[in-house]
């Protein structure tokens, strides 16, 4: 069957620096097939459309939905957000915390707290949001429409990265300039661009998800604080901990609990015990158990986890990987869906600059150069708050409760109008450590895009040369 060759619609110019540049028109359009329309593949689809590349999408699924629950938006993704034009989308979809709150599983006693709400604006210029994640594929989507041709219940089950053309199930070919897989955790795409089966290492760990209306939290005094002061709470005990917060405009609550995993195999969307789920963590603080005696369902999840790849980019030059199925994120830095929207903001801004198809390959290189070191970085931070958040109960553990204990009163001085001792590098709370924030908070991915095409891609380019330097 002959390959598939599609028109891109007209390419709506918009914004990309609010009132310091308009997005560029690349003055050689590609085709871009992107295989998976999660988070990642929907703001692909959005970038590289936008800067006029033609986008097809191909998804397995039957239908555009996300399972699972809330998840959390901090500034270094809420500000491409909003740039984007869906700051009025996320203001009426998410709930903006006051605090972030670490208690001891027992007894609920604070041991770690930080303010957040303005403070996030104020010190990283964009607000710190959470939300359910059905709607910011929502808000995603939305974008991506006018750029994408969309193709469902499209399973891709083979790839030629030397023909740049992958195979449906049904037989169907598409054949491109550049293919992404943005097909997550278990990528089809990603054995392609490694040469061979990548397997995922167990972590110990699985989650259980779940939401719970507000309105019943609100009818039992314990929980109403819950929802009248939404902050990020965090339960932390021995091998296991639960994070909660307010999602969907303080609707409902989003609980994720992790917990010793039993084998599970690598799925999202497993129907959990509730009875097991409150059996885990029975010997918890009153309001964890009145917060799950109101779960009436629960999905579980294993977290595998996997080591940073050799390369995000075949040989060929012409497939790539982005999001999950690249560097997959453990939930403890809460940063995996931040980061493959980062990818996909670079990838826009590179590729809005392409003037030759030589230079596909130079400038997915560029990409992943970009991307890896901070990727990297991000997977290990959430591997080291895994053990962090676990800590039996000892020495270890009171040694991470008073460091917790001395950022909260650093966050609490200021909070009074004193100045602040600045105690917080290396706490045991991530965020109360303000550099590891701004690094992470800070980073604005599609200036960072810029600032390589201005000081290594555009003298490569205007100097003809394909080793650009990176």
């Amino acid at each position: 069957m002959a390959s598939e060759s599609l028109h891109s619609p007209e390419p709506q110019v918009s914004p990309v620096f609010s009132g310091t540049r308009r997005s560029s028109t690349a003055l050689t359009p590609l085709h871009f097939v992107i295989v998976g329309c999660g988070l990642g593949g929907m703001a692909a689809a959005h970038c590289l459309g936008r800067a006029g590349h033609t986008v097809t999408v191909l998804e397995s699924a039957s239908s555009i939905g996300e399972v699972g629950a809330g998840i959390q938006i901090s500034p270094n993704l809420s500000r491409l957000l909003i740039r984007w034009g869906l700051g009025d989308d996320l203001r009426r979809a998410s709930v903006k915390p006051e605090s972030i709150t670490f208690r001891r599983y027992k007894t609920g006693h604070r041991v770690g707290w930080t303010k957040w709400g303005d403070n996030m604006e104020r010190d990283y210029g964009a607000p710190y949001c959470h939300v359910h994640r059905a709607d910011l594929l929502s808000m995603l989507f939305k974008l991506a429409s006018p750029y994408m041709t969309l193709f469902l219940n499209s399973r891709v089950v083979s790839l030629d990265p030397n023909l740049v053309e992958v195979t449906l199930e049904s037989g169907r070919t598409f054949r491109a300039d550049v293919i992404l897989g943005a097909d997550g955790v278990k990528s089809m795409i990603r054995e392609v661009v490694v040469g061979g089966p990548d397997k995922p290492i167990s972590t110990g760990d699985a989650a259980y998800r779940a939401i719970i209306p507000t309105s019943e939290m609100s009818k039992d005094p314990d929980l109403k604080p819950f929802v009248d002061h939404p902050e990020m709470t965090g339960w932390i005990g021995p091998g296991r901990h639960i994070m909660g917060y307010c999602i969907r405009g303080g609707q409902e609550y989003n609980l994720v609990m992790l917990h010793p995993d039993r084998g599970l195999r690598e799925a999202y969307d497993v129907e959990g015990s509730v009875h097991k789920m409150r059996a885990d963590f029975a010997d918890w603080e009153p309001r964890v158990e009145k917060l799950l005696a109101l779960v009436t369902s629960t999905l579980i999840w294993p977290l595998l986890d996997r080591d940073p790849l050799g390369t995000w980019v075949h040989p060929s030059g012409k497939v790539a990987l982005l999001g999950d199925a690249c560097h997959p994120m453990l939930p403890y830095r809460a940063q995996g869906s931040a980061m493959a929207i980062e990818d996909a903001a670079v990838l826009g801004i590179l590729f809005s600059h392409i003037t030759s198809r030589r230079q596909i390959q130079p400038l997915l290189e560029a990409y992943q150069t970009l991307r890896y070191p901070r990727t990297t970085e991000t997977q290990l931070a959430s591997r080291a708050n895994q053990k962090i958040f676990h800590l039996p109960d000892g020495p270890e553990q009171e040694a991470r409760d008073l460091s917790m204990r001395i950022g909260m009163e650093d966050s609490l001085r200021e909070e009074r109008g004193q100045p602040s001792l600045d105690g917080s590098a290396g706490n045991a709370n991530v965020w109360a450590d303000r550099t590891k924030n701004r690094i992470q908070f800070c980073y604005d991915a599609e200036e960072e895009a810029e600032r390589w095409w201005n000081t290594s891609g555009k003298r490569g380019s205007m100097s003809e040369s394909l080793t650009f330097n990176l």
